[in-house]
């Protein structure tokens, strides 16, 4: 080493400076797995089907598919079919469903028989136990060698299946520049059709999982690694808005100076933004706009949100000024009770990428003592691993669990952590490649707002502190670490 690196605010890890900051090796899935889904029109199985495909994909790096039988559907007779279409006794529309149908299998065949473990979910209606029958049989004539389980997907709430009808499935293909009460009307009819003769998923058919209202779940006969693995992350599901926060924490002492890692505390230029934050957090996050129902005008209503932030300095300080006010807060299920707002929940699965042997060093002293190292960041930034320390993956894979309680939270979340991490968050719910996320920017002093929804993810980033107002925001990577056909 050319020079001694002064690093005096160190990122230590309770495990000891050898071992790896969190439990990254786990089971592997060794199966191939095909989800078939099952439930009357509005109920969110599109949703729930790319919800599962998405986190076994991105956490789990396992090849994973949906087959809509919809989509078939469209492109062999358009989008715009009435609701009459859908009857069972209509012989020519039950002819033509049923070619996209076999499509669908063919493809999702044609999918599962290639080399390693998959998962393929058929996304279609499956109301009548003999649709169902013909599907097991031909997988089962074709042998590809696949585990199967049915997910029904059961909404009777009026409340729930309204909501949902008007937020999602009228803004679906089959519904575009359609008058929304004509729409509704229509799609009301649809579902009535596919309900006539409707039946349950039952024990004889096999492996199934039953999901009632997003509250009950029914359970039979389920085992295996992938099966398990998904029926657990199902019953994190629910259909209601989601909005999550994710800011980096202030500028800290480290950025000053251009360290990575470490422990500092924050300069400042980090308190500043602190302060603007938590004005954003009162104002934006745990508040809304809703109508008085005695005077007809708009008021300022309080909303529970939370707060997790990563364990180290930088991010609690950032969090030091938000308000932790009490109050009674009402739920969706018409339930009171008393809230702490923004209660500050500080989650380890939240720090920073651990550098190791690099912790506290800035870029050129890595590339000057490490330049072997340096150059290998360049190469594979995802997997890449500092010495004795971590990498994108490392992080991936402990970050997973934390999918789970993304998933299961209802309140407006706000995260403070760090770039590394955001980038992760940010890819999984944008619909971005591993690959991709190491290269996503997520600047200091903004607040991206994500809201997920049955086909995608809206984005929206809000800037608290510009640039210009900061001496330095020492934050840039060195451009060779940053390709430009990466960004």
């Amino acid at each position: 080493m050319k020079n001694k690196i002064e690093n005096p605010m160190p990122h230590v890890i309770p495990e000891g400076q050898n071992a790896t900051p969190l439990e990254v090796v786990g089971a592997t899935a060794s199966d191939k797995l095909v989800i078939i889904m099952v439930g009357l029109p509005g109920c969110g199985k599109t949703s729930v089907s790319k919800r599962i495909c998405r986190y076994i994909s991105f956490f789990n790096d396992i090849p994973s598919q949906i087959f809509n039988v919809g989509d078939y559907r469209r492109e062999f007779c358009g989008s715009h079919q009435p609701a009459s279409f859908f009857d069972q006794d209509n012989e020519e529309g039950l002819k033509l469903r049923s070619k996209a149908c076999d499509a669908a299998t063919a493809d999702l065949i044609k999918f599962m028989k290639k080399d390693g473990v998959r998962l393929a979910v058929y996304d279609a209606t499956n109301n009548l136990e003999k649709n169902r029958n013909k599907i097991m049989d031909r997988l089962e004539k074709e042998n590809i060698g696949a585990k199967t389980m049915f997910l029904e997907v059961v909404v009777d709430d009026k409340n729930m299946l309204e909501e949902n009808i008007r937020t999602v499935k009228l803004s679906t293909p089959d519904y575009k520049n359609m008058d929304p009460d004509k729409a509704l009307k229509d799609f009301m009819e649809r579902r009535r059709n596919y309900a006539k003769g409707y039946t349950n998923v039952e024990d004889s058919e096999g492996s199934y999982v039953r999901v009632i209202n997003y509250k009950k779940y029914e359970i039979h006969d389920v085992r295996g690694y992938l099966k398990l693995k998904v029926v657990h992350f199902i019953m994190s599901l629910h259909n209601l808005e989601r909005t999550y926060y994710i800011t980096r924490h202030g500028q800290s002492e480290y950025n000053l100076l251009g360290k990575i890692g470490g422990d500092s505390g924050i300069s400042a230029n980090g308190t500043e933004y602190a302060r603007r934050l938590a004005k954003f957090a009162k104002e934006k996050i745990g508040t809304k706009t809703v109508i008085d129902k005695e005077t007809g005008k708009e008021i300022q209503k309080k909303v529970p949100a939370r707060l997790w932030t990563s364990t180290l300095c930088r991010t609690k300080e950032t969090a030091q000024f938000i308000e932790h006010e009490e109050f009674e807060a009402e739920w969706d299920n018409g339930d009171k009770s008393l809230w702490v707002q923004f209660r500050q929940n500080e989650r380890r699965n939240l720090d920073e990428i651990y550098a190791g042997t690099c912790d506290g060093m800035t870029y050129k002293e890595i590339e000057e003592t490490y330049p072997e190292e340096f150059a290998a960041r360049q190469e594979d930034k995802l997997s890449y691993r500092y010495p004795r320390g971590e990498s994108y993956m490392d992080m991936t894979l402990r970050l997973e669990p934390l999918a789970h309680d993304l998933e299961r939270s209802r309140e407006p979340l706000l995260i403070i952590a760090h770039q590394g991490i955001h980038r992760i968050l940010y890819a999984y719910f944008m619909g971005l490649t591993r690959e991709e996320a190491p290269y996503v920017k997520i600047p200091l002093n903004h607040i991206i707002i994500l809201k997920p929804h049955a086909y995608g993810c809206h984005e929206e980033r809000v800037c608290l502190m510009p640039k210009e107002e900061m001496f330095n925001d020492g934050q840039d990577e060195p451009v060779t670490s940053m390709p430009e056909k990466k960004n």
